[in-house]
């Protein structure tokens, strides 16, 4: 379940404050952890793969074989051992993921001084962004997608809270957004030594602003959320393995949550298929956005609503620039220049993205 250091251009990625990161002295009880089950043999190496605030990911080769040992840091019990439960029924419904392994006592969270550990099958493979992809491969991601949210409607129980905060959500106020822009442009501002990056970042600030005063009566209204569901929560190229063309597994499934489900499906377009210069690729939008509202049995309505939002939802955004600037966090700069122009280019041509995904 290979992790590279690169991360995807993607709002629902989360700050790691220096107390949660791995280091030398947090590694996890891997001896009293393989000996809550049975045949995982003994350890020989445990090397640290991904980090996260929901969780901490590491590479366990043992005498019997390579595994994925993921910590959860969160330590709820039941939150993980829902999503095992999903994943475990999930292959059944077409979709591939690396399933928890279950523990002597048959439980697949096992829990060792108040921490909560998870291990997976290791999973060979690669990820491929959708400069890698053909249209057909295009087309059958989308499908792939769509089985998810389809599958997950089989597997997952009710969830009444859930559901009701999904359908009470509230797009972003463009006035807590000027104040936003206010305050990170007087820190790019300020920003010493200064660089072309801050440079660019005051430009995009300025810009974003303007297009705000223009589109600001374009706001969705309450009501507007396509149809919700369950969904992944975090579909990007870094969440899923290919073996070949083929996908293998998909994995992370710590977001699982009830949202509208379009958006997850608009949203994990623009990070597979925005190009270094902020455009999408449309023909390979548009097989992808196929193969989905055929999978999902998903509207031509529910896409273009779903469109709007998250439109309205990237040109209110700035994490990159408040991971730099609020958080002193410089590992998404380098996606700035694309996801920043990606906002630009949408608003311009808002029609022609809208009819990639809605046909």
């Amino acid at each position: 379940m290979a992790v590279p250091a690169a991360m995807p251009a993607t709002p629902t990625l989360t700050f790691v404050p220096p107390a949660h990161r791995p280091t030398a002295h947090s590694r996890p009880p891997v001896g009293a952890l393989l000996r809550r089950y049975r045949g995982a043999g003994e350890p020989l190496s445990c090397e640290p793969v991904a980090q996260g605030l929901l969780n901490r990911g590491y590479r366990l080769a043992t005498t019997r074989g390579s595994y994925f040992l993921k910590h959860h840091l969160d330590g709820d019990h039941e939150a993980v051992a829902r999503q095992h439960r999903a994943t475990r029924r999930l292959p059944g419904h077409g979709v591939p993921v690396a399933e928890a392994v279950e523990n002597a006592a048959g439980e697949t969270v096992t829990v060792i001084g108040g921490h909560c550990f998870a291990l997976h099958p290791w999973i060979e493979g690669r990820h491929r962004d959708g400069a890698q992809l053909t249209r057909a491969g295009s087309e059958r991601l989308g499908a792939l997608l769509g089985l998810v949210h389809t599958g997950l409607e089989q597997v997952m129980e009710a969830d009444p809270v859930a559901l009701t905060h999904a359908l009470t959500y509230d797009s972003q106020d463009p006035a807590s957004t000027f104040a936003l822009i206010d305050e990170l442009l007087a820190l790019a501002r300020h920003n010493a030594p200064r660089n072309a990056f801050d440079e660019l970042a005051e430009h995009r600030l300025t810009e974003r602003r303007t297009l705000l005063e223009r589109h600001a009566h374009r706001r969705p209204p309450p009501g507007a959320e396509p149809a919700t569901g369950w969904v992944h929560g975090d579909f990007h190229p870094l969440n899923l393995l290919y073996r070949g063309a083929e996908p293998a597994a998909i994995v992370d499934w710590d977001r699982l949550g009830v949202q509208p489900r379009a958006e997850e499906a608009v949203r994990a377009a623009a990070i597979f298929f925005v190009r270094p210069t902020g455009e999408l690729d449309l023909t390979k939008v548009r097989a992808y956005a196929r193969g989905y509202r055929r999978a999902a049995g998903a509207g031509s309505a529910e896409l273009a609503a779903a469109v709007h939002r998250v439109w309205w939802e990237r040109l209110n955004d700035f994490w990159i620039l408040r991971w730099r600037y609020q958080l002193d966090d410089r590992r998404a700069d380098p996606q700035f220049a694309a996801v920043s122009a990606l906002a630009v280019w949408w608003t311009r041509e808002y029609e022609a993205v809208r009819e990639a995904f809605a046909g």
